[in-house]
């Protein structure tokens, strides 16, 4: 579920340098997407407010109109590689039925797959910058990635077999797995694109580290599947045939 961006106008006087308004996209929504690619190409800090605003074509004091300044676009790039996840966790949780709890993890981790090999310019790779993390705005939006994490922890347990809960913890868990979804990361970074078929083997995968037999397994994709139009997601079911 990636989150849709606030469409807020350019106020008067502030004009855009180039480009006609029947084919420009909102300024707020091009200020975000510039200020992605810059960032990621060059990092947090080696990027200005004035060169995002010369990306866009508009002047800088136009991208103060929008946001307060550079920290603002971040915390909002963010959030955007998180939230999109984290806010279908208590659909999830609600939805699955109790006899396959393995469909919870399989589709929090899908989902959270498709986000990160959705977000644009591969924005998920930010939190990883350590320009990023040790910025003010980093502590803001690490609560979030937490509780992304816990929820990746409470749900693993759910499914977990003895052998591997006897050797991993909760916390533990949820950050191996996280760490198993963020491949979508690495592999962008390397120009390659994560197709869908892919989304659903990395869920897939995280079911396995968990040590879910595979029967278990393909109950637990049948009724993802299911599930998926109730949660806005029916382009990330299997298709078969």
């Amino acid at each position: 579920m990636t989150r849709q961006l606030s469409n807020v106008p350019t106020g008067p006087g502030r004009p855009r340098h180039t480009g006609s308004p029947s084919t420009q996209r909102p300024a707020r929504e091009e200020i975000l997407d510039h200020a992605a690619r810059l960032f990621a190409e060059r990092g947090f800090s080696g990027t200005s407010t004035r060169e995002i605003a010369e990306a866009c074509g508009i002047r800088q004091a136009s991208l103060y109109y929008h946001f307060a300044g550079k920290p603002g676009i971040l915390a909002e790039l963010l959030e955007l590689s998180v939230r999109p996840s984290l806010e279908k966790v208590e659909t999830i949780e609600r939805e699955c039925p109790t006899e396959v709890p393995e469909a919870a993890l399989y589709l929090l981790a899908l989902i959270d797959a498709h986000t990160l090999a959705t977000v644009p310019h591969n924005i998920g790779k930010l939190y990883r910058m350590p320009d990023v993390r040790s910025s003010e705005v980093f502590e803001e939006f690490e609560p979030a990635l937490q509780e992304l994490t816990a929820a990746y922890g409470r749900l693993g347990a759910d499914v977990v077999s003895g052998p591997v809960a006897a050797t991993v913890g909760v916390s533990q868990l949820g950050g191996l797995l996280v760490q198993v979804v963020e491949v979508v990361i690495r592999t962008r970074s390397r120009g390659d694109e994560i197709t869908c078929a892919q989304a659903q083997a990395i869920a897939t995968a995280c079911l396995r580290i968990c040590g879910v037999p595979e029967e278990r397994i393909a109950r637990a994709v049948v009724t993802a599947d299911e599930l998926l139009p109730r949660l806005g997601e029916e382009r990330l079911a299997q298709r078969n045939g």
